[in-house]
């Protein structure tokens, strides 16, 4: 079995000449395998279709995908049209439990959940959908009681939104005001309490940085009276000492109520989820979502790159984690030393900061909550923020990637990137930056098009594009799905690696921060009021001194090595901090 797929939004038939259906054997041959409907775009038929692939290297566009699939997945729960995309199987919120769905993006999540809170009908893959087909469908399965309850409109359903810098755009007054009309069950003070929003209810949304609209989405999410929550993506923007403090909140939500929670962060989902739906397929092209599995064992399994149960291969090889911190290479040349220096805003912020010195082409790692500074060091280093006290002569070139990016070019992502730099177009970076981020099928979209997810690996490449000696990269895993940072891990290390350059990462991900880098440099001090930055430390040291300050610990995983938060005052968490050993616990 095969399904054709159009991506409408990619394909031009006014600037192409219909090379899809000139060079189908079959059209050749008098069948009519694609033809041109109405709306200009090309109709494929999976009857007809040999599954050549012709069609798909011709394509000028990258528009058309042909896609094998077993038997099993013959009849799609939800299918977008002729040509478009499909969705097999469902996740099951249950009550009393938190589900966590883990898979990459544009695979069907949205369209899930979409589905489960009762805003589009599954349509099974034929023309229109109706409750009274949903209920047939599903009679004697766990999912029958909550579709009729969506059906007869008696659920309720509180969704967060994964791009929350659109929320500015739909809201303009008080942060006090947006809570207010979302507060159903009377409990907006105490989640202003524990989510430290105290400081920033007066000021308008507009005002509010990503951490802060991040931080007052869930709480307006969780005020609402549901049956339902759904939260999409918790941790963008989000230091792991907030994220921790959501996930605990989640979770008592979830006692008395159904939870569903998309989350790239996989140290965040495994101590949030009590069970996982594994997401797997081609994205734009279809997605299946798998039977629950229980939390260690999904994670585990993607992180492999396989399914048993599936008997389905979702990766070619496995995502790895060293199990030990990385050596201190001594006789690695200086780039630069940096002196120390201090900054101070009108707002009443100071950070001040340690002289350190910075290794040719290594990947430093900037750690430490949020609202400490460790943008304002990062801007200070690029030139873009000069220092009140200090002075920095590095006399080096620095290419920098902000935290917040900004989608006012209204230019082809294409024409954008080959205006930085030559070195785009050539053979190297083509094959060790752009096919890895998947850049290439961005090429005809316009930047403010552009998802968030899509937005930062532009971004991204933009940022490694320019001729520097040094690279600073602010949160590079916002928005991007597990298989993405993982990507991005890759890219950025082996470019600092093979080219000689250095690269500073800040990022709140645990494990892109374990897998990217060789030092750390750590933030300590009061957010929003003090913040300093330490000297370079050893993965070790560092991590060490990171986390006893957020007083939490991390564990191993038996069978991967990924990284585990303890449950506090659990016997390892109170053996590894009776040996100070917060991160890097040797497994015997």
């Amino acid at each position: 079995m095969r399904i054709a797929i159009l991506n409408k939004d990619r394909c031009q038939p006014r600037r192409c000449s219909h090379e899809c259906e000139k060079y189908c054997p079959r059209v050749r041959t008098g069948d009519e395998t694609i033809i041109f409907a109405e709306d200009g775009k090309p109709f494929i038929s999976e009857e007809l279709c040999v599954g050549c692939g012709i069609c798909i290297n011709r394509c000028p566009f990258d528009a058309i995908m042909i896609i094998g699939l077993p038997e099993a997945l013959k009849f799609p729960t939800h299918r977008y049209g002729p040509n478009g995309f499909a969705l097999y199987g469902l996740p099951v919120p249950q009550k009393g439990r938190v589900t966590g769905i883990l898979g990459p993006n544009g695979i069907g999540k949205s369209t899930a959940v979409q589905i489960l809170s009762g805003r589009l009908v599954p349509n099974f893959g034929e023309e229109g959908g109706t409750w009274d087909r949903v209920l047939e469908h599903y009679a004697g399965t766990a999912l029958y009681d909550y579709f009729k309850a969506v059906a007869n409109d008696s659920l309720k359903v509180s969704q967060k939104p994964q791009y929350i810098d659109l929320i500015p755009k739909a809201f303009k007054d008080k942060t006090s005001a947006l809570l207010a009309r979302t507060d159903d069950r009377g409990i907006m003070d105490e989640l202003v309490e524990r989510l430290d929003l105290s400081h920033i209810v007066d000021r308008n949304i507009t005002e509010l940085s990503g951490g802060e609209l991040q931080r007052v989405a869930i709480a307006a999410c969780a005020a609402k009276d549901a049956d339902f929550y759904f939260f999409d993506e918790i941790s963008p923007y989000l230091d792991i000492y907030q994220r921790i403090n959501c996930a605990k909140l989640i979770q008592e939500i979830a006692q008395e109520k159904a939870v569903l929670v998309v989350e790239h962060d996989l140290a965040i989902l495994d101590m949030l989820a009590d069970i996982v739906h594994v997401a797997y397929g081609e994205p734009g092209g279809y997605g299946v979502m798998t039977l629950p599995k229980g939390v260690r064992i999904a994670i585990n399994q993607y992180l492999k790159g396989y399914l048993p149960e599936e008997n389905v291969r979702v990766r070619p090889e496995a995502i790895s984690f060293e199990v030990h911190p990385p050596r201190n290479e001594t006789e690695i040349d200086t780039l630069v030393d940096y002196s120390s220096f201090s900054k101070k805003y009108k707002e009443g912020f100071a950070l001040e900061t340690d002289s350190g010195s910075i290794k040719q082409g290594e990947v430093l790692g900037i750690v430490g909550p949020n609202g400490i500074g460790k943008s304002t060091f990062m801007k200070v280093l690029a030139g873009e923020v000069e220092p009140d006290e200090g002075k920095l002569d590095m006399n080096i070139s620095i290419s920098y990637k902000p935290q917040y990016i900004k989608a006012d070019i209204h230019m082809q992502v294409q024409f954008f990137l080959r205006g930085i730099s030559r070195k785009f177009d050539s053979s190297y970076f083509q094959t060790e930056v752009v096919k890895p981020l998947g850049l290439e099928k961005l090429y005809e979209r316009s930047i403010p098009e552009l998802s968030g997810g899509e937005l930062q690996r532009v971004a991204i490449t933009a940022c490694l594009c320019r001729d520097a000696d040094m690279y600073l990269l602010d949160e590079p895993s916002a928005h991007l799905d597990v298989e993405q940072r993982s990507m991005v891990t890759k890219v950025i290390k082996r470019f600092a690696e093979n080219n000689g350059k250095t690269a500073m990462v800040v990022d709140h991900d645990i494990y892109m921060i374990d897998m990217l880098s060789e030092r750390l440099i750590v933030f300590e001090g009061e957010p929003a009021v003090y913040g300093k930055a330490h000297a370079p430390l050893s993965m070790h040291d560092g991590m060490n001194k990171f986390l006893s300050n957020l007083n939490i610990t991390f564990r191993r995983d038996e069978d991967t090595r990924r990284p585990r938060v303890n449950k506090p005052d659990s016997r390892l968490d109170r053996e590894q901090r009776s040996k100070g050993e917060y991160y890097y616990n040797v497994l015997e």
